[in-house]
């Protein structure tokens, strides 16, 4: 339950627009769907947050995070 309703905010990106609740909409999708069991598509939310991220600082925590949670779906 909890994917949809992450997907539901990645679904209507005007609504958060440049909010960081779109950003980390992807992360607890990754997180969902990791719990759930669905490896492929956590990959892809992580990649997608990631890629968000990636001009970010490397010492935010939730980077940091999303980083390793990542590096054990490989």
């Amino acid at each position: 339950q909890a994917a949809a309703e992450f997907q539901k905010i990645l679904d209507h990106p005007g609504v958060v627009q440049n909010e960081v609740i779109g950003s980390l909409a992807h992360l607890g999708l990754a997180r969902a769907r990791a719990l759930s069991g669905d490896k492929p598509g956590a990959r892809k939310a992580y990649q997608d947050f990631l890629a968000l991220w990636q001009h970010a600082g490397p010492d935010i925590p939730i980077l940091k995070q999303a980083k390793a949670e990542y590096a054990k779906l490989q």
